[in-house]
């Protein structure tokens, strides 16, 4: 397993060993032990997630504030999807940055976001499956985002507005500039 951070500190990227043969392939998806040697940091998941989306859903950008903040380890276990996160860390030396990657059904990479980050994602390929898992449970109450067009963060979803599928919701959040950021 490799694990290398992104531009923005504590996201890590894990790109598993994968062994294949004529049965097919076999990789470990999760450690914590080795995660913990080579990050410096504990974590233990207490939540799993997958949605199933068609090519052009954008979910995102969303996390939870406050004693609900969570962490995440996304991957995609079929099709390909375009991942953002945004480092919304006060005091942070990159607070208002983004981080963008696209993991797939065929590299098996994993992106790990830390508390205090927004995260969306865009779906490029149809049925495409998308999984993580959380080291805190979701609560309704302190569910917040940023809009996913936001001027100051400039993301490149890698398709034009008008593929993109969004729920009514994800189009109200508000932009970054309301948290300060410019």
């Amino acid at each position: 397993m490799k694990i290398e951070e992104s531009n923005l500190k504590g996201c890590f990227v894990i790109t598993p060993d994968v062994f294949e043969d004529e049965r097919g392939y076999f990789f470990e998806s999760f450690n914590a032990k080795t995660f913990q040697e080579l990050t410096g940091q504990a974590i233990t998941f207490v939540q799993d997630n997958q949605s199933k989306s068609s090519k052009g859903v954008l979910r995102g950008l969303h996390y939870q504030r406050g004693a609900h903040a969570q962490t995440k380890l996304v991957r995609v276990i079929k099709g390909k999807v375009l991942d953002v996160c945004v480092d919304l860390r006060e005091g942070s030396e990159t607070y208002g940055k983004h981080f963008s990657i696209i993991l797939d059904a065929i590299k098996h990479q994993q992106l790990f976001i830390p508390k205090g980050f927004a995260h969306g994602f865009v779906v490029l390929e149809d049925d495409t499956l998308f999984s993580y898992k959380c080291d805190a449970f979701y609560n309704k109450a302190s569910e917040a985002g940023i809009l996913f067009n936001d001027k100051t963060l400039n993301i490149d979803w890698m398709l034009s507005e008008d593929e993109l599928i969004i729920s009514e919701k994800d189009l109200k959040l508000p932009s970054l500039e309301s948290y300060g950021v410019k």
